[in-house]
Order: C-alpha cells, then sequence, then structure tokens
C-alpha cells in the first residue's frame, strides 16, 4: 500500500481528536504505521478543528498531511482548511445538515446526515462515531472489526453501547447510499 492521508475536521467539541485516534488503534492493529497530528483553535468549543493521520504500511515518509485520500468534514466552518489538499480521486464525506457549502472538485463525494443519526440514536455527541463508521465503510484503511475493537478499547464504558450503535449506523447509511 501506498502512504494514505486522512483527515477529520469540523469544531472543537465534535470528538474528531478521538476519531483519529480510534483509527490510528485500529490501523495500529492491523500492523500498519501511523503517524497522527492535529489542530484545533484556542476555543474549547466552536473553533476549527482538525485530526490527521498519515498511514503507511512501512515507515511513514512525512508525518503531516500534503494530499489528502480521505476527508471527513462535520462542519462549514472546516471546509476551507482542506482546500488544496484533496487529492484527485479522494473520498470527502460531508454531514449534510452543517455543510451546507461543499468543496468541489475531482473526487467522490458522500454528503450523509451524520448529526440527524446520531440524534436519532438519541445523542448528538456521537456524530463522530456515525461518521467514522461512515468512512469505514466507504473507504478501504481497515477492517470494520479493527474499529469496532478499537471502539470498545478507547471509549468510556457509559458510552460504549451507543458508540457501537453509531459505528454500525453510520456504515450502514453509507453503504445504503454508495449503491
Amino acid at each position: 500500500m501506498e502512504q494514505m492521508e486522512i483527515r477529520f475536521s469540523g469544531t472543537g467539541g465534535q470528538g474528531l481528536l478521538l476519531c483519529g485516534r480510534l483509527l490510528a488503534e485500529a490501523l495500529v492493529g492491523e500492523g500498519r504505521t501511523v503517524a497522527q497530528s492535529q489542530s484545533y483553535e484556542p476555543t474549547s468549543r466552536g473553533g476549527v478543528s482538525r485530526s490527521d493521520l498519515v498511514v503507511a504500511d512501512a515507515q511513514v515518509d512525512y508525518p503531516l498531511v500534503t494530499a489528502l485520500n480521505y476527508l471527513v468534514v462535520l462542519e462549514q466552518s472546516a471546509v476551507a482548511i482542506s482546500y488544496g489538499l484533496i487529492k484527485k480521486g479522494s473520498i470527502v464525506i460531508i454531514d449534510a445538515a452543517r455543510v451546507t457549502t461543499p468543496p468541489e472538485g475531482d473526487f467522490t463525494l458522500h454528503a450523509l446526515d451524520l448529526s440527524d443519526t446520531a440524534r436519532a440514536l438519541g445523542n448528538e455527541r456521537v456524530t463522530n462515531v456515525v461518521a467514522l463508521g461512515a468512512f469505514s465503510a466507504l473507504g478501504t484503511t481497515c477492517r470494520s472489526e479493527s474499529l469496532e475493537q478499537a471502539v470498545r478499547k478507547g471509549t468510556p464504558k457509559r458510552f460504549m453501547n451507543l458508540n457501537l450503535e453509531a459505528l454500525g449506523e453510520g456504515a450502514r447509511m453509507a453503504l445504503a447510499t454508495a449503491v
């Protein structure tokens, strides 16, 4: 596998750093090398936030993203930070309710009801995990079992069942719309 670059972007408080950690855990569990970086504005909630992963089967050549293969955007204000980094042929997933003007380019765009699905599950705070499930179903980064194991290991017990349900709903939604 050649090097792969992934970004989860949105605003502070949406759990983007958790998404990056969970995905990194799943990928490392499958024997891949992962370099993870993150950035967030000084405000604890509402500032632009991102979690980036560079993934390779061997050593990562450069630890920061330069050409995204996958982009997940949960908030309109976070779209602009990825312009110029989206690689031709990439997969871009947006929250249809919160990203009203998606990025344009030569890539596959999936506008999904991520936050609406999380609300239907009873807690909008799991939008990030719904997005992670959709990402997992649309991408070819890791096995769903590895990601489920990372969610079991990396989330508090009291939220584990909700997060596993969110992961599954995200995957089902993505697969249903990809047909």
